[in-house]
């Protein structure tokens, strides 16, 4: 339908919307040639606080937060108080549906994780409707892990799944966004690799995961890397816990966190939770919900 009313009306302009499993960037389908496809990113922090306030704040580069992020944050807070809407943002900010109905957000995003799994997996990739119970217990621990990383023959053995098509099922929750696999540098990936850390792909997730269960720990981290993979490329160090772009050494943790685990690392910094002015290498965790 769409490729109709492309040829047939070549001065309207068609939005639509689908699946990230749809394969519409693949080159047998007529539409690759047609359309402009664009990966929907959630609200960042900076405009959930944008929404809330009216106030719009410009989007931070990397290099300015690492670089100078004492008078960048120092900026932003002659203007508001980043933790008055940080932790509501952290349950449920990140998508836009959150304005409608508030009471009913938690609700809503339920609904849609369970037509995803329920319709989308099976529908798109083949998931056997006997095995989404189980990915959904996988799921959830994912959401209470601190954070997760996958023992593969163990993890196949408790959810009674077969460690091939457990590496499959990690590999399209990731893809249809409601995972994020990270894995140590390497020059490629491919689906039956084993990811060295699996995060839900935003911390709203896992309050509607695990809402009695969830740790701190994970949902720094979950944030952390929501907010940076949107325009840097994630992996996992030798130390710390992240590597930006090749680049950057981050480990992500509390105010008191010390840089014992990343000391002696070129370009090593902390992302620390509960600041609202960092110094040195430790910068406040929420000012990287700037980024875009």
């Amino acid at each position: 339908m769409h490729n109709g009313l492309y040829d047939d009306f070549p001065s309207l302009q068609v939005v639509f919307t689908g699946s990230s499993l749809l394969e519409i960037l693949n080159a047998r389908a007529d539409l690759s040639r047609r359309a402009v496809v664009y990966s929907m990113q959630g609200f960042s922090f900076r405009e959930y606080v944008g929404m809330e306030t009216g106030i719009v704040f410009q989007p931070l580069s990397l290099d300015s937060i690492l670089n100078n992020h004492l008078k960048e944050a120092s900026q932003i807070l002659e203007t508001i108080r980043p933790f008055q809407y940080f932790e509501t943002y952290l349950k449920q900010g990140y998508y836009p549906f959150y304005s409608e109905q508030p009471d009913l957000y938690g609700m809503k995003l339920e609904q849609t994780v369970n037509m995803i799994l329920d319709i989308e997996l099976p529908l798109l990739r083949g998931v056997e409707l006997g095995y989404i119970p189980r990915i959904k217990q996988l799921l959830m621990i994912i959401a209470q892990s601190v954070p997760f990383v996958p023992n593969v023959s163990k993890l196949s053995e408790k959810i009674g799944i077969h460690r091939t098509t457990l590496l499959s099922y990690l590999h399209y929750m990731d893809e249809i966004g409601l995972t994020r696999n990270l894995y140590k540098e390497s020059k490629g990936i491919n689906t039956l690799q084993k990811p060295g850390k699996v995060y839900l792909e935003n911390t709203n997730l896992i309050y509607i995961l695990a809402p009695e269960n969830n740790n701190l720990g994970n949902k720094r981290e979950t944030f952390f890397a929501n907010q940076l993979a949107h325009r840097h490329h994630i992996s996992l160090p030798q130390k710390g816990d992240f590597l930006i772009d090749n680049s950057y050494a981050f480990e992500v943790g509390g105010k008191d966190k010390s840089d014992k685990q990343i000391k002696g690392i070129q370009n090593a910094f902390i992302a620390s939770d509960g600041l609202e002015y960092g110094f040195k290498n430790k910068i406040p965790l929420w000012l990287f919900g700037f980024l875009y």
